[in-house]
């Protein structure tokens, strides 16, 4: 792929970075997070996710942070949801974009939402029954690249977890994620060459990274080469996966947009406002944060000012 397409950021912290943080974060200061996010140009956003409160009791304000982020003119706010029954929850609370996750890994899909990977594609199923017609989905194919437990995942069976879910709606956006952060650009690049080869009719494709190996941003790169044009990133690299011991959050937002704008692929994203918002999600308790450009440009204004 040689033209320089823009591509589309989905915001993945307020979902996926702050399940990961224990101390309970002030619904107020979740919503405050998600409108600067806003306002300095993303425009997707996974704002929460609708389980069980007990599990997460983190997200247990779900439907108050989509109803405030619902409110944003030309937001689109995804929400995660394991479920066909969390869907319906989602829906009656008003989300109208759906991410459906499962693992090609039976043990990280069994660990994560307590089924085998088939009785997931059989969710997913009954999930479309009950999606109303102006609603969007989001597929997340979570270890498509590696397990914590099993290491490399085979792209044969990638593919075939693939030719079940496709058949199921080609209308779905898939997002396939590096679940540990141990995929290497060529395991990228070679894994969606295949994937879009093979499957001509989905709406779209998206690539989720985690900075483990400080590899998120040249994988995402690779993903871009292969034809990929929306990718997921969590501002201050905030996250990590319990059932991945080691792994640290997606790679970090501003990261990916210093890059791809360094690159003139345009993100339409302010990443000095940004950076702003990076800076106060570091001072979450309890955050676990990654990331370069943060501290790049930080320093870079402590510089000037001494100066």
């Amino acid at each position: 792929m040689t033209d320089i397409s823009p591509i589309q950021i989905v915001e993945v912290g307020p979902r996926d970075g702050f399940q990961s943080v224990a101390p309970f974060i002030p619904t107020a200061r979740k919503i405050d997070i998600i409108e600067r996010l806003y306002t300095s140009g993303i425009r997707r956003i996974e704002v929460t996710s609708f389980v069980s409160a007990a599990a997460l009791p983190q997200l247990a304000d779900a439907a108050d942070v989509l109803a405030a982020a619902a409110a944003l003119p030309g937001l689109d706010p995804h929400v995660l949801v394991p479920t066909a029954r969390h869907a319906q929850s989602a829906l009656e609370a008003g989300a109208r974009h759906l991410a459906f996750v499962l693992s090609v890994s039976e043990w990280h899909n069994r660990s994560n939402v307590r089924r085998s990977p088939e009785e997931s594609v059989d969710e997913y199923a009954r999930l479309l029954q009950i999606l109303p017609a102006d609603a969007k989905l989001r597929l997340n194919v979570a270890t498509a690249f590696d397990c914590p437990t099993l290491g490399t995942m085979n792209d044969a069976d990638v593919l075939a977890l693939l030719d079940k879910l496709v058949a199921v709606t080609p209308q779905a956006e898939i997002a396939l994620c590096d679940t540990t952060g141990r995929a290497n650009p060529r395991q990228v690049s070679r894994l969606f060459d295949a994937a879009i080869e093979r499957f001509p009719d989905v709406a779209g494709w998206a690539f989720h990274g985690h900075d483990t190996y400080g590899l998120g941003s040249a994988n995402a790169l690779a993903a871009y080469h292969a034809g990929v044009s929306v990718f997921d990133a969590s501002c201050a690299g905030l996250g990590g996966c319990p059932f991945a011991p080691g792994a640290t959050g997606n790679v970090a937002t501003e990261d990916l947009v210093w890059m791809f704008e360094a690159m003139g692929v345009s993100t339409d994203i302010d990443v000095a406002k940004l950076v702003s918002v990076a800076q106060d999600i570091v001072e979450l308790p309890g955050a676990q944060t990654g990331g370069r450009v943060r501290d790049a440009l930080t320093a870079k204004t402590r510089c000037e000012v001494a100066a």
